[in-house]
């Protein structure tokens, strides 16, 4: 009986200590600074929680209510800064921790200025580091000056037109240059009408007779003759007059 008793509020201990764990929501979106966390967060009695996304981070807030946010600002889909202002608006009681790198570390103070945060956490750090400032991140949550702007500072997505589909040629038209023809319903295509007209044959050059030249350059070797064409032309040997002739209907 005794030792039955002791069995059952044991296991009622062991419940409410699970029940009573505090929460942490990681949303770092580094695996090395996300385990150093979780190391940290166990030796204090703490379980924690992890999300790689902005936008699902806010669901994830909503949902859990932790107790604390580990949030960095370089985040996909959501920049922790806005992020940090939606879990804010949602529960004026989030404790939120920016955690950046040295070179990032002047926007994620402003950040934490905006959106009201009890702290931010240089990477890398230690648990000493971690003690130093624990109880100064369980103290009194600053207000959020940035929330009057978060409409501001949502972004905003643009949706993309609708392609329109392309309108299929006239019956007899032949398809507009830089216009896009519709697929053919069926696998064989569709076979465009002809233009109107038929094709022009290319113009042809006709050569001239090989005949006319002749004469032509026998005329032109009779004129050079001169003197010895026109003794033989009155001689009545050459009818110079019959060659013109003859050359003029040749050419």
């Amino acid at each position: 009986m005794t030792a039955s008793f002791i069995n059952m509020a044991a296991c009622v201990v062991v419940s409410m200590t699970a029940d009573e764990l505090k929460t942490a929501l990681l949303v770092v979106d580094n695996p090395i600074t996300e385990s150093q966390l979780q190391m940290l967060l166990r030796k204090r009695g703490w379980k924690a929680e992890a999300s790689k996304d902005g936008d699902k981070a806010v669901d994830q807030f909503v949902a859990l209510r932790p107790d604390l946010v580990f949030l960095a600002v370089d985040i996909p889909t959501l920049d922790g800064h806005v992020a940090a202002l939606e879990m804010r608006e949602s529960d004026s009681k989030a404790r939120i921790v920016f955690v950046s790198s040295r070179g990032g570390m002047e926007l994620a103070e402003d950040a934490a200025y905006s959106a009201g945060a009890v702290g931010v956490l240089m990477t890398p750090f230690t648990d000493s580091s971690v003690a130093e400032v624990w109880d100064d991140w369980m103290g009194r949550i600053p207000e959020a000056p940035g929330l009057s702007d978060l409409d501001a500072l949502y972004p905003t997505l643009e949706e993309p037109e609708p392609e329109l589909a392309p309108l299929p040629p006239l019956p007899g038209m032949p398809p507009l240059p830089g216009v896009p023809m519709a697929a053919p319903d069926s696998p064989e295509g569709v076979e465009m009408p002809s233009p109107i007209g038929a094709p022009i044959p290319p113009p042809t050059t006709s050569k001239p007779k090989r005949r006319g030249r002749w004469l032509i350059r026998f005329i032109l070797l009779l004129i050079i003759a001169g003197g010895a064409v026109g003794g033989a032309h009155y001689a009545g040997l050459i009818d110079i007059n019959a060659l013109v002739e003859q050359a003029t209907s040749a050419i």
